[in-house]
């Protein structure tokens, strides 16, 4: 097992954020989040950031690109328990690669304590399921826009 550490996230340029709360259908018997749900929590704030940014997943997809996750990592730091609300915070990780890469950090709305933290990376897709190599077109004019190039 690779180790994992929390990123500083000083320099981020691009960062979004939401809030969730445990729903009864998140927790195991002992009222704890189940882990599969982080994934979900983290979903939440992909969404919320290509809301943000115009970085949604349609419009991923009608510019003829489909973004998987093709990498995704967590570590727990303190239980998420059922009624508890978290930020989830993401940030965009800058890369040359054709590629979507976030960091994010759950936190307590309580005392923003560090509950979690996890990392991704999307892959494109072309329409025929085969692995992009270089950045789209679309992608490169809006890594442009928000000031990232490299």
């Amino acid at each position: 097992m690779r180790e994992m550490k929390l990123p500083d996230h000083s320099d981020s340029k691009l960062m979004a954020s939401c809030t969730v709360r445990v729903r009864f259908s998140e927790v195991d018997s002992v009222r704890i989040a189940w882990h599969g749900s982080y994934a979900l929590y983290f979903e939440d704030a992909r969404e919320e950031f290509g809301r943000k940014y115009g970085l949604d997943y349609m419009t991923i997809f009608s510019n003829g690109y489909y973004a998987p996750l093709v990498e995704l990592d967590f570590r727990f730091v303190k239980p998420l328990l059922y009624g508890d609300t978290a930020r989830v915070d993401i940030y965009y990780v800058n890369t040359r690669s054709a590629k979507l890469i976030f960091d994010y950090e759950i936190r307590s709305e309580k005392d923003n304590g560090l509950l979690a933290f996890g990392h991704s990376v999307q892959a494109f897709l072309d329409r025929d399921y085969r692995l992009v190599l270089y950045s789209p077109d679309f992608y490169v004019k809006w890594k442009q826009t928000n000031g990232l190039s490299k």
